[in-house]
């Protein structure tokens, strides 16, 4: 089971055990939330259009065990559109009178970083520097099927549900463990 991944790859990374464990397939298109090995939820989302990739510039969703180290958006409205990590304050339909095949960031971000250096932890393979996110998208539609620029993208109350699912911390500390497997 891929959870029993998650913990394998924790162990071997000398990495502490965190409350919360997100496993997410890319095959099958699927993210499960669990706490203290309990499932707490399951949500389809989408991966990249692109064949999975750590490497910078690939447009790929990176594979391997990754932490949650940011929580970005707490209290904006559900469809609330994020530039650079920063609400615009607009929801997504203004955003789509200009460009209505955008695939936007919307709602809540949570910022991963790798675990595995040389895989998806420094240099070209930096998923941090890549700025792959968990977060929102306003093509729910998709969802189910690759769509993304390498980003993890749930439905907006989704992602919402999960970023007010795990804990709050300051930034740069891994409030959850993610294992996105191929």
């Amino acid at each position: 089971m891929l959870l029993a991944e998650l913990k394998r790859k924790c162990e071997m990374l000398r990495l502490p055990a965190l409350a919360d464990a997100l496993v997410a397939s890319v095959p099958a298109q699927r993210l499960w939330h669990f706490r203290a090995d309990a499932l707490v939820a399951e949500y389809r989302i989408s991966t990249s259009r692109a064949a999975p990739s750590c490497v910078k510039n690939s447009l790929g969703t990176p594979d391997g065990l990754f932490s949650v180290v940011e929580k970005i958006g707490a209290g904006a409205p559900a469809g609330t559109v994020f530039k650079a990590r920063v609400s615009t304050g607009m929801h997504f339909s203004e955003f789509l009178k200009n460009a209505p095949d955008e695939n936007l960031i919307t709602s809540r971000i949570l910022r991963i970083q790798g675990e595995e250096d040389g895989h998806n932890r420094g240099g070209d393979v930096d998923t941090y520097s890549r700025f792959v996110y968990i977060h929102g998208t306003n093509q729910e539609h998709k969802l189910g099927a690759p769509n993304s620029h390498g980003c993890l993208l749930l439905g907006n109350a989704d992602v919402i549900a999960l970023f007010d699912a795990l804990p709050d911390a300051p930034a740069g500390t891994p409030v959850a463990r993610l294992l996105v497997a191929l």
